[in-house]
């Protein structure tokens, strides 16, 4: 299911909870951003619209790679063609560059990115001693990595994410936030469920795939 029919879906959720709770600017804020993000998180095994707008960064890094080792071989090869002088490290790191621009692919690039913003919060989590911004920090560095509709989408997901808005819910004191967080994830893999593709809920338990194809 698209991107935008998960953010549609998740903002529904969040201008309910926030109508079920004293609404102020700061509730409003937080249940539409905490159901949005929520509805969208389980992509993140993929390229999705919160890591989409990464894969021109990784095509960039790629590009820069790939000439970046182009021209430092270019180099080497001419300091030892016309000065005779050869520099093993910088040869070395010549051609790593360049097998690196060469082999890898943006998806990977990507990935990467994405696993870096899950390593800075990790640490500034750790840092400030919030256990919710670690475990978001965990998800996030680790997901990109894992097959698309797989681990992400089981009720395993599920309870992890809870847990998270949980710790974030203690954190800011507005009771609802992790019910919203929860209800806005499981919106996306009931969405996901709706399509031909559905989605094995009880993964690695089963391989059983569980769907209701109307879309």
């Amino acid at each position: 299911m698209k991107g935008t029919t998960h953010l549609a879906i998740g903002a529904a959720i969040g201008v309910a909870a926030a109508a079920t709770h004293p609404i102020t600017p700061k509730n409003v804020a937080v249940f539409m951003i905490v159901a949005a993000f929520s509805a969208l998180s389980a992509d993140l095994d993929g390229t999705n619209m919160l890591s989409g707008k990464l894969s021109k960064a990784a095509r960039l890094i790629r590009e820069l790679m790939l000439w970046g080792g182009i021209v430092m071989t270019g180099a080497a090869v001419y300091l030892y063609a016309v000065r005779g002088s050869f520099y093993p490290l910088y040869a070395a790191g010549s051609a790593a560059v360049l097998l690196l621009g060469m082999l890898s692919r943006n998806g990977a690039i990507r990935n990467a990115l994405v696993s870096a913003i899950g390593g800075v919060l990790l640490y500034t989590g750790f840092m400030v001693q919030m256990n919710w911004l670690m475990g978001l920090g965990v998800y996030i560095a680790w997901v990109p990595w894992l097959n698309h509709r797989g681990l992400t989408h089981t009720v395993w997901a599920v309870i992890a994410w809870g847990a998270i808005g949980w710790g974030l819910e203690q954190q800011i004191g507005i009771p609802g936030v992790a019910y919203t967080a929860v209800c806005g994830y499981v919106s996306h893999l009931v969405a996901d469920t709706l399509t031909p593709s559905g989605v094995k809920w009880l993964y690695p338990l089963t391989k059983k795939t569980f769907k209701l194809p109307f879309f």
